[in-house]
């Protein structure tokens, strides 16, 4: 009896990942990413990098809901004085953190996708000297009480899988609201898993 369902557990668990690739399995979708954004409201551009994350669920065979949050490191910038001539590296202790949420429309639901999607949400700058793990709890909780914009997010991209792994090239103008519209190029990149 033992052996019957020692058996029968490990059929079934050889059967099941073979049965879910079979499916049309893209119900969700989830990624980590890479994150460039050049704030452009700076002058000289400051131009930060960071890291992300993003869930998403399909309403539609062509339509997801998709929301995602990054964090940009502390970054340093090239400021050249009146006289054209010095120049000094500036550390910037500002770090953006962005939360978006919206829907994703894609081409097909086959293994290679393009889209546009359009979002809505919020960029926080935050001021801190704090290392990255730090720095980021300290953004969280700046949300409610820290320097806190209205943002909007459209943008277009490629996803390509090789059954449930794949990669996801996204660029966008990541636009807040203060005291007028800054725009600002948002490009991400890196692996994404559906199931």
């Amino acid at each position: 009896m033992k052996r019957f369902i020692f058996l029968l557990v490990l059929g079934c668990g050889l059967a099941l990942p073979s049965a879910l690739v079979a499916q049309d399995s893209d119900h969700v979708e989830v990624g980590v990413f890479a994150d460039y954004l050049n704030l452009s409201t700076t002058t000289p551009h400051i131009n930060f990098v960071g890291v992300g994350g993003r869930a998403a669920f399909n309403v539609h065979p062509n339509i997801q809901l998709e929301g995602e949050m990054s964090y940009d490191f502390e970054r340093n910038f090239t400021s050249v004085f009146s006289d054209g001539v010095t120049t000094q590296f500036v550390d910037t202790r500002l770090r953006p953190l962005t939360a978006l949420f919206g829907p994703k429309f894609q081409t097909s639901s086959g293994p290679f996708r393009a889209y546009v999607t359009g979002k809505l949400g919020f960029i926080n700058f935050t001021v801190t000297d704090q290392n990255a793990p730090s720095g980021f709890v300290g953004a969280l909780g700046a949300v409610q009480t820290g320097d806190t914009r209205f943002a909007m997010y459209p943008g277009g991209g490629v996803e390509g899988f090789w059954g449930p792994i794949g990669l996801r090239l996204e660029a966008g103008d990541e636009i807040y609201f203060d005291n007028g519209t800054h725009n600002n190029l948002k490009v991400t990149f890196g692996p994404a898993f559906r199931f």
